[in-house]
């Protein structure tokens, strides 16, 4: 199975292995937010995947159980 090279673009992989993505819902509806609120949505945060969902997208990187 080829891996979802869309999805893998959305992604950045750490040296020690763990996987960072952006947080959901930043695109619109930001104006009433404070400054700090809406730079600590920009920080890319620790993605948790389920073995299924690790097995689907990224089938070279990991094997699922």
């Amino acid at each position: 199975m080829k891996t979802n090279k869309s999805f893998t673009k959305r992604l950045k992989v750490t040296k020690n292995g763990k996987i960072l993505g952006r947080r959901a819902g930043q695109d619109h509806f930001n104006a009433k937010e404070s400054r700090s609120q809406s730079q600590a949505k920009k920080r890319m945060y620790d993605v948790h995947f389920s073995n299924k969902a690790k097995a689907r997208f990224l089938p070279g990187m990991f094997k699922a159980k």
